[in-house]
């Protein structure tokens, strides 16, 4: 590794007289290699998709649709392919207690799509709206450590109230709390991790945020086969009480982001963590604490303001066209990438090996995505995109009758869209800049949300089309797949800090 420069006066001494040093490329030095005290913080920033992924999937089984039987009394009139609702109450059972799914506990057997789609949509309205209204707060007051601390606890405690519910609209209102209050997570997680380390380390201490979602998705049919018995509001306080401890572990051990801190003015803070990173580093023979550069302070907190992130998005032409590009292939990748497993209750197959086999195809996504490092993030995101939509489509029109091979498409289509979900929010982190990194993150997921709103209206119509869950999952990524020729490449690039120093890089590589 090089030697870590003193000051500025020995970063311009070393052939950059020319140009001024950026504010990454000596962050880049201070940082070092990735030593014990970044794992540990980069495992303890990851974990909080953990739970994340719990409220995000956990009415595959809360919402279920479950199944019954027909009474031995009234065997003549009724039959397991009797359509639930034109036969007499008295004529059928369900098979499990009465409580295990809020379709059972509050008799929506019959309800409309509308109302069975409801809660999970809330989910995804709430994920939506504050997105816009919070985006901001992690870029201006409230930093990344705060802003992922406050969005997993409260989006736990209001988890665990959920039990409370006394009808499908107090449930579904429930809902929306919880994604009013996760939606801040997977931006502020990948954001604090990928400015806590070297452009090396970048893209692949990313995959850890993937790692813990999967697991935290892979945990639920654990979770949910040992509450089989139970009702489904045991399933939320399984889940919810970890993520309250997790948070108060992570408030203390967590770490805020250098280069955050830099962008406030709070120089002292920010050169105190960079300084604990040398020590590490230094003891294992890496950069001295004595070493450590100088950076220059920036402008002060008091002339930021709370909106200033959007501002200079909206009056910069070429970074509000990259947005709107970044935010209609969101919105197709996330339609799909949440819409596959929640529709795991229309294939057919047991639930608890449907939902662990899709889970399982998180693994090869994030192995893919962890080897992808040295590929260009455009065509690999149009190819995983393609491949989903037309095992999508072939879905859609084989029908029920081979339920194997629709199995193993949708598992392709599952693993393809993760794939493309994983790479598209890396990218989005090196399309930015940081002043306005979290901002653009947390939007490009408000895109990805916008289309998860729809998504449990068509899974519902899909009980009984095809067309109208797997036919528009294909048409919908394949449309919006295409804006990603308007975007630029990134492969192998340095962050940069403001606008100005964005469109001076990109004006000497074009």
């Amino acid at each position: 590794m090089a030697e870590p420069i003193q000051s500025l006066t020995q970063f311009h001494s070393q052939g950059t007289e020319a140009s001024p040093p950026s504010l990454d490329d000596m962050i880049e030095q201070s940082l070092g290699n990735f030593g014990w005290t970044q794992i540990l913080q980069s495992l303890l920033v990851s974990m909080a998709m953990f739970f994340d992924a719990q409220q995000s999937f956990i009415t595959i089984y809360t919402d279920a649709h479950p199944r019954w039987h027909c009474t031995t009394s009234n065997l003549t009139s009724c039959s397991s392919d009797s359509d639930i609702c034109k036969l007499p109450r008295s004529s059928w059972a369900w098979d499990e207690i009465s409580s295990k799914t809020i379709i059972s506990q509050w008799s929506l057997e019959c309800a409309s799509s509308f109302i069975t789609g409801l809660p999970q949509s809330s989910f995804f309205v709430g994920c939506f709206l504050a997105g816009f209204l919070l985006a901001a707060f992690a870029d201006s007051s409230l930093g990344r450590k705060n802003m992922l601390f406050l969005s997993c606890l409260t989006m736990s405690i209001a988890s665990s109230i959920t039990v409370f519910s006394t009808s499908i609209w107090v449930y579904s209102a429930f809902k929306f709390l919880i994604g009013f209050c996760r939606s801040s997570i997977g931006a502020c997680s990948l954001v604090l991790l990928t400015e806590k380390v070297r452009k090396e380390w970048r893209f692949r201490v990313a995959v850890l945020m993937y790692i813990w979602f999967t697991l935290g998705f892979l945990s639920l049919p654990g979770i949910a086969y040992v509450n089989r018995d139970s009702s489904w509001k045991s399933l939320y306080l399984w889940t919810s009480i970890p993520g309250i401890f997790y948070c108060i572990i992570a408030y203390i051990f967590v770490t805020e982001s250098p280069r955050w801190l830099l962008m406030q003015g709070r120089e002292k803070e920010a050169m105190a963590i960079l300084k604990g990173i040398a020590t590490t580093l230094a003891k294992g023979g890496g950069t001295s604490t004595s070493r450590l550069i100088k950076l220059p302070a920036k402008k002060s907190a008091s002339t930021i303001n709370f909106y200033s992130s959007i501002n200079e998005l909206f009056v910069t032409s070429w970074a509000l066209k990259r947005l709107l590009a970044v935010m209609v292939l969101g919105f197709g990748i996330g339609m799909v990438y949440f819409g596959i497993p929640l529709n795991v209750g229309n294939l057919g197959f047991n639930i608890y090996l449907s939902v662990v086999f899709n889970a399982l195809q998180e693994i090869p996504a994030f192995i893919a995505t962890y080897f992808l490092d040295n590929c260009r993030r455009k065509p690999s995101i149009l190819g995983f995109s393609v491949a989903c939509g037309i095992c999508c489509l072939i879905c859609a029109v084989i029908g029920n009758e081979l339920q194997i091979v629709k199995l193993c498409l949708a598992l392709v289509s599952f693993f393809s869209v993760c794939s493309a979900f994983n790479v598209l929010l890396i990218y989005v982190i090196e399309l930015f800049p940081t002043s306005v990194r979290n901002t653009t993150s947390s939007m490009a997921r408000q895109a990805i949300v916008f289309g998860d709103i729809f998504s449990p209206f068509f899974i519902s119509e899909g009980r009984k089309n095809d067309l109208f869950s797997y036919g528009i999952f294909g048409v919908t990524i394949l449309s919006s797949a295409f804006s990603v020729l308007f975007l630029t490449e990134t492969k192998g690039i340095s962050l940069c800090d403001t606008m100005e120093q964005q469109e001076r890089k990109e004006s000497i590589t074009v």
